[in-house]
């Protein structure tokens, strides 16, 4: 029996701290969050103050069981959850419900997992800060009231089975603002002189500092260079300085994640959660940029040995963010020693990238050496410019270089390096100038990262909120996250070579998209509506003031009964007029016109299955229906971009004396042959579609099947033995099954494939899943009469 319990958070923490405390201490996960508030209406008492009614969730009762039995063993309990918010709240709710009394218990909070920290933390407990843990009440029960009389005005006027939420709502707002903000953009075009000259046979790169607004501008400019000198006029040297960035922050870490990793926020969370639990990092849940005086002599000492002491430099970061929670560090390593860590490739990548950050916030400038060039032109006033940038004192660039969300224009001047010897008054020879038609863009779509970057800066979350609020907005289908090809569009070049003019046109492809966030049709008329009914709740500025008055509930400021009273009278008020709003005033259909073919009306509206065009009113017994494309919305469709729609399902030809047909399903485009079904992907329109493409692509699908397959049995044609990504598997119904890796699938016989669905690991919470239940209930007994006893084809997993 050990004297001392500590209850953290997770089981892999327990196991690292285990080790560092020693006999006298036990130490046990809650799993999380112990009790929520239970659904339904009975959970917040309103007239009573908003008095919450929490119970255990189903799925921690046998936790909590657990959890007695070792506190009626301990003398000592340490509850030793996250130091956050969630975290003091996860500590006051077990102190609730194990009734652990004031003198046996002990708060203790650590924001690494390392021998030092842990020490420390015994050695300097306290008691549960309720004011934290009435911050954590407050925004739960609030978001609750939100969701739960919100999203039944939402199923009664929009849609049934909607949501809202505070948070959500703002960042479905921000990506729907700015989808409207890219179809409204209408794209200008400028011309952007650029030439090349040979130095002593290295190329020259300068161009016109400033655009030209007309094509007859650029022409007229081009042409005036042919059979002119060139020569430097001016030759600017000046002294440059880089300076590093600050060491993560959550925001920060999954902003750059994303562009360096191309991690998910979500995965850079649970990658990072990792690399905690095991000790290798600080905690991931933080708007601090500050290191501690001990971080800071620790890179100091590392720099020093690994670099010099040159490339050393002391550095104090202040959180700029108005609501930064608590004094706590930003994201570092544990051990500075540790360049690298061994493992799973995904949690040696994020940690080599929190290392390199966090070490190149403490080293020195990097020095350089700027030269700006000015180009005379005999025959014009204007003057060319070239620009070279030397490094002379690596500094912090040695290790790390931030990345930006900013992507390069095309024809991008090449990245500012070394310039050949130059003098004032050379001569130059000219290679080529070109004058290249370039266009403004449009406001670029959020990516999951330039989403939480947006919401961060405009006050509104806080770290442990970003990650799941991204996520709930895809699962919500509000939003969804991907790539898009652009469109061919027509620019102009003009070029001058050998003191002769040429024009033609280019195409380019532009508009195309990687991994941004769309909204879906459904998004934009939830929007519409929250913003004309409940303004307040979805108003940006609103939202940051409630995350403030949070903080202030956080720091003793107010009570979090006053603070709800205060939010909820107007907005039960805005619910209460809602329900007076008639269903068809909500803009979620649209008349288009009129089908010339019929002389019918034509609506766009959201259906049971999604956006989709109908011919014929609501009345009408014949009316046809066509689902939109990806990428068309409800709001801005055109008649006759809907009546395309109507050209499917569409006949492409015949294959193997059956009829082709192409059409748009649920889940995409396809063209259906046989009673089979092949997706066309982002290459083939259905409209527009041959019957060779089709062909082709039928053939595919076969032999990609046939490659799949390795066997089926007569016993049971449900079970088959299939190819897959990972590897060979057991279909059996929805459920797939693991193979062994050393059991030679094409081999297995059907009662070896009986007792490997039988002999599944237990999922998480012991149960056994239906389909191996189902198995070995049905087909097992049969399997056994007809074959004799064999050797086990898998042993038992150990559990």
């Amino acid at each position: 029996m050990s004297k001392n319990l500590v209850i953290v958070e997770s089981p892999a923490k327990a196991k690292t701290i285990e080790g560092y405390l020693g006999k006298d201490f036990k130490v046990t996960s809650s799993y999380g969050h112990v009790r929520d508030l239970p659904k339904g209406n009975a959970a917040i008492d309103i007239k009573n103050k908003f008095k919450p009614t929490y119970e255990v969730t189903p799925d921690k009762k046998e936790v909590i069981k657990q959890l007695k039995k070792l506190v009626k063993e301990a003398e000592t309990i340490y509850l030793a959850s996250d130091d956050d918010r969630e975290g003091e709240a996860i500590s006051w709710h077990l102190k609730e419900v194990l009734n652990l009394k004031d003198e046996q218990t002990k708060r203790i909070v650590f924001r690494e997992i390392t021998k030092k920290a842990i020490t420390k933390a015994i050695e300097n407990p306290r008691t549960i800060d309720i004011d934290l843990v009435n911050a954590q009440q407050a925004r739960r029960i609030l978001d609750r009231l939100v969701g739960f009389e919100l999203s039944p005005v939402l199923w009664k006027k929009v849609k049934a089975g909607l949501s809202a939420g505070r948070v959500q709502s703002v960042a479905v707002r921000l990506t729907v603002e700015r989808e409207r903000e890219v179809e409204k953009f209408k794209a200008a075009s400028s011309y952007r002189i650029t030439a090349q000259f040979d130095v002593d046979g290295k190329v020259l790169q300068a161009e016109l500092p400033k655009k030209l607004d007309t094509q007859e501008e650029a022409e007229a400019f081009l042409k005036a260079c042919i059979g002119a000198n060139f020569s430097i006029d001016n030759l600017e040297k000046k002294p440059g300085k880089k300076t590093p960035a600050a060491p993560f922050t959550t925001s920060t870490l999954q902003q750059e994640a994303s562009r360096k990793l191309s991690f998910s926020v979500a995965q850079t969370m649970s990658v990072a959660q990792r690399l905690y639990e095991a000790g290798h990092i600080t905690y991931m849940r933080t708007d601090s940029v500050n290191l501690s005086d001990d971080a800071r002599a620790a890179a100091k000492q590392e720099i020093t040995r690994a670099y010099g002491a040159e490339f050393h430099k002391e550095r104090k970061y202040a959180t700029k963010s108005e609501g930064a929670q608590e004094a706590h560090e930003a994201i570092r390593p544990t051990d500075f020693n540790r360049h690298q860590i061994s493992g799973e490739r995904n949690e040696m990548r994020l940690y080599e990238l929190i290392w390199k950050r966090a070490i190149a916030s403490q080293m020195a400038d990097a020095i350089l050496e700027k030269t700006q060039v000015t180009i005379g032109i005999s025959t014009l006033d204007q003057k060319l410019q070239a620009n070279g940038e030397v490094i002379t004192f690596e500094g912090f660039l040695k290790v790390y270089l931030e990345s930006t969300d900013e992507e390069p224009e095309e024809e991008e001047q090449e990245q500012k390096g070394l310039l050949p010897p130059l003098t004032i008054g050379q001569a130059l020879q000219p290679i080529q100038l070109k004058g290249r038609q370039t266009f403004s863009r449009p406001p670029a779509r959020y990516t999951e990262a330039s989403l939480v970057k947006k919401l961060e800066e405009m006050g509104i979350g806080r770290p442990s909120t970003y990650a799941p609020t991204i996520s709930t907005i895809q699962k919500r289908n509000y939003v969804v996250k991907e790539s898009r090809e652009g469109t061919v569009r027509e620019y102009v070049e003009m070029l001058v070579e050998d003191n002769t003019f040429k024009e033609q046109k280019k195409t380019e492809i532009t508009g195309a998209d990687k991994n941004k966030l769309f909204p879906t049709n459904i998004a934009m008329v939830v929007n519409d509506f929250l913003v004309e009914h409940f303004p307040t709740v979805i108003d940006y500025s609103f939202t940051a003031k409630v995350e403030k008055e949070f903080d202030d509930i956080a720091h003793g400021g107010q009570q979090w009964e006053d603070m709800l009273e205060k939010f909820y009278g107007a907005f039960h008020s805005k619910v209460e007029d809602a329900a007076h709003v008639e269903r068809a005033d909500v803009n979620s259909a649209r008349e288009l016109g009129v089908d010339p073919k019929t002389g019918k009306v034509v609506i766009v509206r959201l259906g049971k299955f999604g956006p989709l065009a109908q011919i014929g009113d609501q009345e009408d017994e014949n009316k046809q229906f066509a689902s939109l494309q990806k990428g068309q919305f409800i709001e801005s469709i055109t008649l006759e971009e809907a009546l395309e729609l109507f050209k499917l399902p569409r006949d492409v030809g015949m294959f193997e004396d059956k009829k082709i047909v192409a059409a748009i399903g649920r889940f995409g485009p396809y063209v259906r042959h046989d009673g089979k079904f092949v997706s066309l992907g982002r290459e083939y329109d259905p409209l527009s579609i041959t019957e060779d493409e089709a062909i082709a692509l039928i053939q595919a699908k076969r032999e990609a099947d046939a490659k799949k397959h390795i066997k089926t049995f007569e016993e049971n044609p449900e079970i088959q033995l299939l190819n897959g990504r990972w590897g060979p598997y057991i279909k059996f119904g929805k459920n797939n099954f693991k193979i062994p890796k050393d059991v030679e699938a094409e081999n297995l016989t059907y009662p070896e494939v009986i007792e490997i669905i039988e002999n599944q690991p237990e999922k998480k919470g012991g149960r056994r899943a239906p389909a191996a239940k189902k198995a070995a209930e049905s087909e097992a007994p049969a399997a056994a009469k007809k074959a004799p006893a064999k050797k086990r084809a898998a042993p038992r997993k150990k559990k």
